[in-house]
């Protein structure tokens, strides 16, 4: 009887602390999730009204820099709080797991370089295009690495992923054949002079290198029991390398001339933040939630920016965007669904990485 009683006692409280657990990571998620929404929205809003502000408009190669250095110093900060504030600990840990370990670190090299050719192109489609358009067709990377992960990883979609991604496609190019982008109807403010089809083809090949980045990334976390601090690091310091070699390609005599800082103002600065933090947040998301929520919180943005775009910019929402937002918000949602039990899982976990980028 009293080892019963003792039994009754035992089972409540390990519940207790299960269910506590529970809440806790429920609490995380969706906080995270939040974030992720908002960050997924602001960014691109802030982002555009930063390159249609009158006056000097800053050296967007430089920024690329600074959202790369500045993400690689808060995953060294992370690793040592998790190392306790033991710096010198911190120090040997690098060494071993960056210097010592050459073949590995390199393996970092093609996707760094590849996520700073495409954070640049970025701020090129942003440049040209509507933060609402910009939006609906950034959404082309799920179409990418999902092709990417069938053809390098030999993964395999369901009949409705692949439905989605068709719908996507269509959804996008829906979008994109507008005789006009609304906003110039309404007379968006800009000094920029706007080229649909340059930021269009900046899309396009920011969404083919950051879905196939993506992919490669994936293929290296599923070979290495590396953090993902730890190769956020990596990635962080050639990302940092080849940008400033970008720098001085792209923009070496303007920096010469006025200066790495020249044309930033506060909004700069947000932008940079959200965009060096945005992929970390991914990371927590990924760790907590799963891709019904991350599709929810996609469209959830897409909607957000759409309506921001109106009060902010003067953005027109037409019926032939309508429909293909509409039909890249339903895409977006139904390919992050669960596939039927009786079929091997699809890892979506790649599109974590390709916003390590973005």
């Amino acid at each position: 009887m009293a080892n019963l009683a003792n039994k009754g006692h035992v089972l409540p409280t390990t519940s207790l602390k299960e269910s506590a657990q529970s809440g806790g990571r429920n609490n995380i998620k969706y906080v995270s999730l939040f974030f992720l929404v908002v960050q997924n929205a602001s960014l691109i809003l802030t982002m555009r009204y930063t390159r249609t502000l009158p006056g000097d408009k800053y050296l967007t190669s430089t920024a690329v820099v600074l959202c790369e250095a500045i993400k690689m110093i808060t995953c060294i900060f992370i690793i040592l709080a998790q190392m306790r504030g033991n710096v010198v600990e911190l120090i040997h840990f690098l060494w071993q797991s960056i210097v010592m370990q050459p073949v590995d670190t390199f393996k970092l090299a093609v996707p760094s370089f590849i996520y700073m050719v495409q954070n640049n192109l970025i701020f090129i489609a942003i440049s040209h295009l509507s933060a609402a358009t910009f939006q609906v067709s950034y959404q082309l990377k799920i179409l990418t690495t999902a092709l990417f992960s069938v053809v390098m990883l030999k993964k395999s979609l369901c009949s409705l992923q692949w439905v989605a991604l068709l719908m996507l496609f269509v959804g996008v190019a829906i979008v994109q054949v507008q005789p006009s982008d609304p906003s110039k109807a309404a007379s968006e403010k800009s000094t920029t002079e706007q080229s649909p089809i340059k930021g269009l083809m900046a899309v396009i090949v920011s969404c083919l290198s950051s879905g196939f980045a993506g992919v490669y990334f994936e293929k290296i976390l599923k070979g290495s029991q590396a953090s993902i601090w730890l190769r956020n690091i990596q990635l962080g310091l050639f990302g940092t390398l080849t940008g400033i070699i970008g720098i001085f390609v792209k923009d070496g005599s303007a920096v010469l001339e006025k200066g790495f800082f020249f044309g930033y103002t506060g909004y700069v600065w947000l932008v940079i933040a959200m965009q060096a933090f945005g992929g970390l947040l991914v990371a927590v998301v990924v760790k907590y939630a799963d891709n019904i929520l991350k599709g929810f919180a996609t469209s959830f943005s897409i909607i957000i920016s759409t309506v921001m775009s109106v009060y902010l910019f003067g953005f027109l929402i037409n019926v032939q965007f309508c429909v293909g937002a509409t039909l890249v918000v339903v895409a977006v949602y139904l390919y992050s669904q669960p596939r039927p039990a009786s079929q091997t899982p699809t890892m979506l976990e790649s599109t974590k990485a390709t916003q390590n980028g973005a």
